[in-house]
């Protein structure tokens, strides 16, 4: 994912785009333990795009990103439960 790319998006859809790289990255690390990963580079790349999300929303002016993240993820289990 190029840095153009990760800037033309709204603030929100950067929250839910880090959610899914964060998952994305779990599941890497799942696979690179559990079994043999097809491209080992698939994780550095994976990080590198966290990254630049962070940078973006930083750029932004956003504040405690982390916390909000887990705000995020809070109400959606709420809302499943």
């Amino acid at each position: 994912m190029k840095i153009s790319e990760i800037r033309d998006m709204k603030t929100d859809e950067l929250h839910g785009e880090l959610d899914r790289l964060r998952r994305h990255l779990f599941d890497l690390r799942s696979q690179a333990v559990t079994e043999k990963l097809q491209d080992p580079t698939l994780l550095t790349k994976a990080k590198r795009n966290i990254a630049r999300v962070f940078t973006v929303l930083s750029e932004r002016g956003e504040d405690s990103v982390e916390q909000k993240q887990y705000h995020m993820e809070a109400l959606a289990s709420h809302r499943k439960g």
